[in-house]
């Protein structure tokens, strides 16, 4: 439940982005020689990047979490 919900966080915040990645990479390629604004390879690369750390972030509380025995969960509230 909780991976899932970091994923569609994740998932949301990446389709936000692409708009603004794609308008810094054309401004970049502006600016910088022989940077190319399209190039996919460092943008899906980023992408897993970002959603693997994501997904660590999420995995590790939520281990932790679940090897709590919820009636000493419910005590410590």
């Amino acid at each position: 439940m909780v991976l899932r919900e970091v994923g569609v966080i994740a998932g949301v915040g990446i389709l936000a982005g692409l708009p603004v990645a794609a308008a810094a990479g054309t401004l970049i390629e502006r600016l910088l020689f022989g940077v190319k604004a399209g190039d996919t390879v460092s943008l899906c690369a980023t992408i897993l990047l970002l959603l693997a750390v994501a997904f660590l972030a999420a995995w590790i509380p939520a281990r932790r979490a679940s090897s709590v025995d919820p009636m000493t969960a419910l005590r410590w509230e």
